[in-house]
């Protein structure tokens, strides 16, 4: 029985045992071959394979290739990779911008209500300016009989104190300590009254005051300040103090958005308007006519945003008595025409300007 050595190809081994993708690898010995995978080897080496006759099988020498990857395949990987570190190099370059806070029209009323109120309180006549963090102004009140050159220079000290992150008096102060040259201030002017509102260590904006005495101004100004910094917490008042504030008609509680009001009558008041407070009514104890609507009789301000008269002409009459709630909304005309005492009720304002 006779024995042939043929020399074939084998597809199935040539498919399962390719090179790596790269090409650079130690030197190896596989079947005796010595094999540098920097080198080509050729095309094709066919190994040995014994065909007989018979089932024997005889041991056999194989020399192995090694085969590339495909140029296709490693261009595509290539530049898979490249795109992969391009975007990753992109994300990483992205700029991250920081969150800026900014001075709403709301809170801007807000400082300005407080500052207001002081001013009210003293009596005084000034111009009230909130402005934003680059000293363009947002609100701006010339309160009565207030002079008109302080609307320009209330603006001015409120822009110096939000450009310069400070307090416009320092540059008074210096010059009066005789740095002459604080009088050229690109944008800003030497005068006290305007102070920066500040949150988190941040200039968001100023407030200022203009028409009185420089420190009365700053301490209008610091009044409105003083609304922002005014800490948000739960207020509670024990029975003692709700029933010593009915005993004679008191607020428990006023802020620059609502009121709550331990309110009390016992002889009829004169008719009001509120132009900014809504006033929510809740009966605790006696009886009331109430009249809401109609116009006012002989009407005069009396304060901020309130006008009082004799009476109502018109207007729906409500028999109030304990438990009954009543909303009068702001510029609406409102009068206790009859009660009987002690008529106890609770007032919530809520305030909207």
């Amino acid at each position: 029985m006779g024995t042939r050595i043929a020399h074939v190809t084998d597809p199935l081994w040539h498919t399962c045992c390719r090179a790596p993708a790269v090409d650079v690898c130690p030197r190896e010995f596989l079947s005796g071959v010595s094999m540098n995978t920097r080198k080509s080897m050729p095309n094709l080496v066919r190994r040995p394979v014994i065909k007989s006759d018979s089932a024997a099988s005889v041991p056999s020498e194989v020399a192995v290739r090694t085969s590339r990857t495909p140029p296709l395949l490693l261009g595509a990987w290539a530049a898979v990779t490249t795109l992969v570190s391009g975007i990753c190099t992109l994300a990483q370059a992205a700029p991250q911008l920081p969150v800026k806070k900014e001075l709403t029209l709301q809170v801007a009323n807000q400082l300005a209500d407080a500052a207001q109120a002081e001013a009210e309180k003293r009596n005084a006549t000034v111009v009230i300016t909130v402005v934003d963090d680059g000293g363009y102004p947002i609100v701006l009140r010339r309160l009565d009989n207030t002079q008109v050159a302080s609307v320009q220079v209330s603006i001015d000290k409120a822009r110096t104190a939000a450009i310069y992150r400070r307090p416009s008096k320092d540059f008074e102060e210096q010059v009066k300590n005789g740095r002459i040259s604080a009088l050229a201030l690109a944008g800003g002017v030497p005068l006290q009254g305007g102070l920066p509102i500040k949150v988190d260590g941040v200039v968001v904006g100023a407030i200022s005051a203009s028409g009185n005495t420089p420190q009365e101004d700053e301490d209008i100004a610091a009044a409105g300040l003083a609304a922002l910094e005014a800490p948000q917490t739960a207020r509670y008042f024990p029975a003692s103090s709700v029933d010593a504030a009915f005993s004679k008609g008191a607020p428990l509680l006023e802020t620059n958005s609502f009121k709550v009001h331990a309110s009390r009558r016992d002889t009829p008041g004169l008719a009001e308007v509120h132009l900014y407070e809504t006033d929510v009514i809740y009966v605790l104890k006696g009886s009331s006519t109430f009249i809401v609507g109609g116009s006012i009789i002989d009407p005069k301000d009396t304060a901020f945003g309130e006008i009082r008269g004799k009476g109502t002409i018109g207007g729906t009459s409500y028999a109030l008595k304990p438990g009954d709630v009543i909303v009068v909304p702001p510029h609406t005309p409102h009068w206790f025409k009859e009660v009987t005492p002690p008529f106890l009720y609770y007032t919530v304002k809520p305030i909207s300007k």
